[in-house]
């Protein structure tokens, strides 16, 4: 089997593809308008309290997974129980979906990179963004190049392929950040931005931010759908599975903090609402870039960071789909490769046209795109993450004791993994239904 074959060339490959997969726009795109729609900096210490201690748990049970048994997700699932497998099946079913609306993103982030490098950008961005995102045939194009873009990749394998796009876009990815970060700080709203995010105010928690920080978390590290157990299974032997679990969430957190960074001080510097929304990337950013010195150069690195950090990520998930056809159907690398990129096609050209001409077509009072996005984020991501914690604690046997060397680690993982996560994530699917 190719991925008993492939090996991550070192543990630094391992750790950058790792924090590819995990940092997407999930960080960039959703993080800031999240935080900036519950609170700010309550919600922050909200996120990293979960993030360190609740997300870490499901996040080293796919890491152990993949370094224990060195196969795909369905393959994993079912060595441990033939009942498992359709377990599996729903966790390489969440990660073709995930991309279905995630790759839509993708082509929006594509249109605009072209005109902040055209310098052909529009007087008002909402206007735009309404009628570029609402058209038939533009949007499902970029979409679909976007997703060949991510294919061609995984379709080059792991070492020459996942590897190498990893080692050269996340460096790149951190420095455009890094840059973005230091220029916002410049602006006259910095200082306003900052407190935003780092002095918390208290009396604004409630039970709700537990939840959507929870869900944003499971998000952001790509936990419960197959990607971080298939690249598990790439790592080498002498793996500490722990230090690699809060290496990734430290990384994870850096650039999510950097975008935040980034994002609001231009926010506060215009007198924007930091709870500008989901459109804050799409309207409300560029609007702002336009206001600003070296307006086209800013919002060009802008929009090559967000493909960075989407493509990545969308390379991790393709991964984990084409590696669990490569196993169960014997296909080729590059049949399976393609069998995946046409099952996102075939889905994402009607989320696309769910912004126009499907927009009245509605699932349980639902577009296509927010279907898919509520779905997965809400419903599936947590049920899989539920499924991974009562299979690794309760039916494979000392699960702890094989991938912590540290027995106190082991007993401390083991009660939240049998008891603590569980009934988290119990009452979040309930919450959420």
């Amino acid at each position: 089997m190719e991925n008993k074959k492939s090996q991550w060339s070192s543990h630094i490959s391992f750790i950058i593809a790792t924090v590819g997969s995990a940092v997407g726009l999930g960080n960039i795109w959703r993080f800031p308008y999240i935080m900036g729609k519950n609170g700010g900096a309550v919600f922050l210490v909200t996120y990293l309290l979960i993030i360190a201690f609740i997300c870490i748990v499901p996040l080293c049970c796919e890491l152990g997974l993949g370094k224990l048994y060195k196969k795909d997700t369905v393959s994993t699932f079912k060595q441990i129980n033939p009942k498992f497998e359709p377990a599996g099946w729903l966790c390489i079913i969440t990660v073709i979906l995930i991309p279905c609306f995630y790759f839509v993103v993708g082509g929006w982030i594509l249109n605009y990179i072209w005109i902040f490098l055209t310098n052909n950008l529009p007087s008002n961005f909402a206007q735009y963004f309404s009628a570029f995102s609402s058209q038939t045939i533009m949007p499902c194009l970029l979409t679909i190049l976007f997703l060949l873009l991510t294919a061609y990749f995984p379709y080059k394998g792991v070492n020459g392929g996942i590897e190498k796009a990893n080692n050269i876009m996340m460096p790149l990815f951190f420095v455009m950040l890094v840059v973005l970060s230091i220029f916002a700080l410049t602006l006259s709203g910095a200082k306003e931005g900052l407190n935003f995010m780092f002095h918390p105010d208290f009396t604004l928690f409630n039970k709700n931010m537990i939840l959507t920080a929870l869900g944003q978390a499971l998000f952001t590290l790509s936990i419960g759908m197959g990607t971080i157990l298939t690249y598990g299974s790439y790592m080498k032997e002498d793996t500490n599975i722990l230090k690699s679990g809060y290496t990734l969430i430290i990384c994870d957190t850096i650039i999510a903090l950097l975008a935040g960074i980034m994002i609001f001080p231009i926010v506060f510097s215009f007198n924007v609402e930091p709870s500008a929304g989901a459109t804050l990337a799409f309207i409300t950013m560029p609007q702002m870039f336009a206001k600003l010195p070296f307006s086209t150069i800013t919002g060009f690195i802008f929009f090559v960071l967000l493909f960075f950090a989407s493509i990545t990520s969308g390379i991790s998930m393709m991964e984990a789909a084409i590696c669990t056809f490569i196993t169960n159907f014997k296909f080729s690398r590059k049949k399976s490769a393609l069998m995946t990129s046409l099952l996102i096609a075939l889905i994402s050209i009607p989320a696309s046209l769910s912004f126009g001409i499907l927009s009245d077509f509605h699932i349980f009072n639902k577009t296509i795109f927010d279907f898919l996005d509520y779905l997965t984020s809400n419903l599936l991501l947590p049920f899989n993450t539920l499924f991974l914690c009562i299979m690794c604690g309760w039916c494979i046997g000392d699960f702890c004791k094989k991938i912590f060397k540290n027995g106190f680690s082991a007993m401390t993982f083991n009660i939240l993994l049998k008891f603590i996560i569980p009934i988290v994530l119990i009452f979040v699917l309930i919450s959420s239904l």
